[in-house]
């Protein structure tokens, strides 16, 4: 907006000089364009997977099996953690179930022949109950011994450690050959790049606003802006709002959900959501610098088809690349002076020009 410049009535001086030559200034039609009602909120990127890798046995670990920021693959193995002792602990439950089996198969021949014995009247009612009962003891037997083979392969699979999900793999916590277990920490973390999700805080009288806007309409459209200031090429959608309110902040977590094949976000960052109209309003918009501020309040110049400058208090908005939205006091079309306000006066006579249009760019 140009500096704090007051209008001035034409006064002698200004009497004294209608003998001079009109000053010259620029001029541009105030513009019809669709400009979207936009906010901004500072967010903060978040993976929509995130997994930190722990070791869930004890032992030697073994070499890395990737690269630090390199992207791995659901169940891909990333560490190893010595298999010895595990295997051995699994063949011998292997063992115990075999002879488990075996005692079974030899509980049940020795009930087979109690129960023929019984049935010709040569064995006893007694006998027969005990052969049953070994043989039901022999068969939990079994069974116990088959879970703890099952329990003795489990802990062997965990001497391979895989990535749960698709994702980049960040710094390695842990060398090879040192003891990891269950209270070794996190060795690494894998983080999901894409999608990827932004969250936000909202206040009650924003989200307010946003949900009587939307309520005949599409819902806003999410737009970032990047470090260096450009906007990222991606435009996200709004997908979750959260169900309870910071009583703090007064705010609401929102969500909204980005493409991220070329891994410009990454978790954690911090990054400005802008929430921008699916559907843009036409409005009038000027130059910034056309616009001119006293203690009255905002005001520019217009001129007239006879070259006569005018003073025209008005009312502005936002905004957006370079154009600053007037809400009232200006209809589109009227010619607004964008240089040389300095120079006139309301009601004096000037020589205006029109504003050279932008070069376009030579094709080679």
């Amino acid at each position: 907006m140009a500096c704090l410049v007051g209008p001035l009535v034409p006064g002698p001086d200004a009497r004294a000089q209608q003998g001079a030559a009109p000053p010259a200034v620029l001029v541009q039609p105030a513009e019809a364009t669709p400009i979207a009602d936009q906010a901004e909120f500072i967010g903060r990127v978040a993976a929509v997977d995130k997994v930190e890798l722990r070791a869930r046995v004890k032992g030697i670990l073994g070499p890395r099996l990737f690269n630090e920021g390199d992207m791995v693959k659901k169940d891909q193995v990333v560490f190893t953690i010595e298999p010895e002792t595990y295997q051995a602990a699994v063949d011998q439950k292997a063992a115990q179930r075999d002879a488990a089996a075996a005692a079974l198969t030899n509980a049940e021949l020795q009930l087979s022949r109690a129960s023929e014995l019984l049935k010709s009247n040569t064995g006893t009612k007694q006998t027969y109950d005990q052969r049953l009962s070994e043989q039901l003891q022999a068969k939990a037997q079994l069974e116990d011994a088959k879970a703890q083979l099952r329990d003795a392969e489990i802990q062997l699979s965990y001497t391979k450690i895989v990535s749960p999900i698709d994702g980049r793999i960040g710094r390695a916590a842990v060398s090879p050959g040192n003891l990891v277990g269950p209270d070794s920490g996190v060795l690494a973390t894998v983080v999901s790049e894409t999608p990827i999700r932004v969250l936000f805080s909202v206040t009650q009288r924003e989200l307010l606003e946003a949900k009587r806007d939307t309520s005949l309409g599409d819902p806003p459209i999410a737009r970032l802006k990047l470090a260096d200031g450009s906007l990222y090429k991606e435009k996200g959608k709004v997908d979750f709002i959260d169900v309870t309110v910071d009583a703090k902040t007064d705010g609401q977590i929102v969500r909204a959900t980005f493409d991220n094949k070329q891994g410009l976000l990454t978790d954690g960052q911090t990054i400005r959501v802008i929430l921008e109209d699916d559907k843009p309003q036409t409005v009038v918009a000027v130059p910034q610098q056309a616009i001119a501020l006293d203690q009255t309040g905002s005001y520019l110049f217009t001129v007239d088809d006879k070259n006569v400058a005018h003073l025209q208090r008005i009312k502005t908005g936002i905004v957006r690349n370079g154009l600053q939205v007037v809400t009232e006091g200006l209809k589109a079309g009227e010619k607004v002076v964008v240089q040389g306000q300095q120079r006139i006066r309301n009601g004096m006579t000037v020589a205006p020009s029109p504003v050279a249009p932008p070069e376009k760019p030579k094709q080679q």
